[in-house]
Formats: C-alpha cells, sequence, structure tokens
C-alpha cells in the first residue's frame, strides 16, 4: 500500500488534515448477524490467526484466540459503529487492543470487515510490512492505537471516551486488555480516573484466559483476585461471563450500553486455543509459540468439527434488542 493510499484509506490528506468528507459521513446501517454466522466468521478468523502466525514462524496464535469470539462480535454482530470506507470518521465506535501481542486476531478481524486486503496477513511479521508484531497506528487503517507496551491500553482508551465528551461526541470506547497484563498499575490508574469522571461511555475487556508470558497468573501474581471484587471496589459496572459463548458475549455488549454514571468492564474467562489439542501442551498454552506446519493442520480438523457446536444454532431468541 502507497503511502498515498494509506492515507486516503485513514480519510486523510496528503498534508495530515482530516477530509471533509469524513467529517460529514453518516453513521453506517450495521448487519446484526445470528449466532450461526458470528461463530462461523470467529471459526474463519480464528483459521486466518493460526496461518498467519504458522507462516511467520512467531507471534501470539494462543492469545489472539482467547480473545477471538469477543471481537467477531463487536466487528460483525451490530455492536461498533465503524465504517471500513471512512476509518477516521469522528463518530465512530474504537476498539482498542491494550495486550498489542494479540494483533493476528486484530488483524484478521479488519481484514474480515474490510479495512484491507485479507493477502495482507500473509506479510505478517515481514520487514516493511505494515502488519507488523504489535499494531501500529501509523500504518494500518482501522487500529486505534499504538499498543505493545501492557497496561497502557486502558489510559488510552480514557482518553478518547472523556475527548468524546469535550467534542460533544456520541461514540463509545471498547478497550480488551490481558490478565497477565492488570499485573500493570496503570491499569489501576485508568481504573480510578474513569470511575472519578463516570465515563460511561468507556468499556473494558478482560480477557480472562488465566495464563502469562511466564507462567499461570495465579501463580506470578495471586492477588489479582478476587477480581469482580476489586473492579466493583473501583467504581465499575461488572459482568462475568463466558468469553467463548456467543450469546453470553452478545447480552453483556448490549447490556452495558444501557449503563450511566459508571464505566463497564466485561469480564470474559477465556481459554488459550479453546477445543484445539496443539495448545494444551505445556503451562502457558503455548504462550507465544506459533504452531507448526503439523500442529496447524491439527487444529484445522479440529476448528471444522467445533464449528458445528450445538450451543450455536441460529436461535437469537434470548438475545436483547440493540441500545443506542
Amino acid at each position: 500500500m502507497t503511502e498515498s493510499t494509506q492515507l486516503q484509506a485513514n480519510g486523510e490528506t496528503s498534508n495530515g488534515n482530516q477530509s471533509r468528507s469524513t467529517a460529514a459521513i453518516s453513521a453506517p446501517t450495521l448487519p446484526r448477524r445470528s449466532l450461526s454466522e458470528l461463530q462461523t466468521i470467529s471459526t474463519r478468523l480464528s483459521r486466518q490467526i493460526i496461518e498467519m502466525t504458522t507462516r511467520a514462524k512467531s507471534g501470539h496464535p494462543s492469545s489472539s484466540l482467547s480473545m477471538i469470539d469477543i471481537a467477531t462480535c463487536l466487528y460483525f454482530g451490530g455492536i461498533m459503529r465503524h465504517d471500513p470506507q471512512q476509518p477516521t470518521w469522528p463518530e465512530r465506535d474504537r476498539f482498542i487492543l491494550s495486550k498489542g501481542h494479540a494483533a493476528p486476531a486484530l488483524y484478521a478481524a479488519l481484514a474480515e470487515a474490510g479495512y484491507f486486503n485479507p493477502a495482507m496477513l500473509a506479510t505478517l511479521r515481514q520487514i516493511g510490512s505494515p502488519v507488523e508484531g504489535h499494531p501500529n497506528m501509523r500504518r494500518l487503517p482501522g487500529v486505534e492505537a499504538s499498543t505493545g507496551s501492557l497496561g497502557q491500553g486502558l489510559s488510552v482508551g480514557l482518553g478518547h471516551a472523556l475527548a468524546a465528551r469535550i467534542d460533544s461526541y456520541h461514540y463509545r470506547v471498547y478497550v480488551l486488555i490481558g490478565d497477565g497484563e492488570s499485573d500493570e498499575g496503570q491499569i489501576w490508574e485508568a481504573a480510578m480516573a474513569a470511575a472519578k469522571y463516570r465515563v460511561d461511555n468507556l468499556t473494558a475487556i478482560l480477557d480472562f484466559n488465566a495464563y502469562q508470558q511466564t507462567g499461570p497468573v495465579v501463580q506470578v501474581m495471586p492477588a489479582l483476585e478476587p477480581i469482580v471484587d476489586k473492579w466493583q471496589a473501583f467504581g465499575w459496572h461488572v459482568t462475568e461471563i463466558d468469553g467463548h459463548n456467543l450469546e453470553e458475549i452478545m447480552r453483556a455488549l448490549q447490556t452495558v450500553k444501557t449503563i450511566t454514571d459508571q464505566p463497564q468492564m466485561i469480564i470474559a474467562h477465556t481459554l488459550k486455543g479453546k477445543g484445539l489439542s496443539p495448545f494444551e501442551k505445556g503451562n502457558t498454552r503455548k504462550h507465544g509459540e506459533p504452531l507448526t506446519p503439523e500442529e496447524a493442520a491439527v487444529a484445522f480438523t479440529e476448528l471444522e468439527e467445533m464449528r458445528t457446536w450445538a450451543q450455536y444454532a441460529p436461535d437469537d431468541s434470548n438475545v436483547p434488542p440493540q441500545h443506542e
């Protein structure tokens, strides 16, 4: 992608100013897909995560897979207002991936949504590729923050949320953080500030997959629990869900839109590489370790088997309507 093409994709002119067409765009119509359709998308994105990290022989596939159902609901469940044709539309909802090492999940979702050509996924971590090991907002449309230094994303999201108040915009900010990342003090500084200013257009999602780089979270920093009590004590509205159950994810993401005067935390219990046997090896579920081609072939077969799970039958009667 050339520099001029990249600028156009980001809704900017050659001198760095936002184009008038971006500022004037109206809200896009968001399709509301069934749970079975969302599961099909999640399976496809999961396959892409494994393919790109295996090809690169580098990256964090397990950390990406633990959040992929959440990302699928945000981008394709009619939750976030966004427009791939106008990535810098001022009224867009923002998604910030604080645990930036899970970039393959974000890249797969953005490519699926149409922010850039999916063929670029094959260039993950190659020299010169904008599909870097961690998200770089200067190089790819749809990336809202350059992340990778853990603990910073929630503060960035809080800044976006407060800016909406100042600018009289009505967008919502979603920040996905990790459980290992929650060892960082800056997470809790942002939590205090968000509650103080009653930033109710800020939703944090904790990908609680129980493992971080050096081992189980409960061993590395046992005091992280009781996690629900902690976030409630900091003044947040807290919901606890199964982070791989699409119905629960959708319900939680729709419910947070009804909460006023409080930031919201969704604690999503997940597994790195859920249901895929190659990720069950070792004591970190392959944190930061790509699959071999042989392991990837096994994972692909198991993905197809899981795609027919009964819990994702096309029954959306229990999913509440959208609240804007």
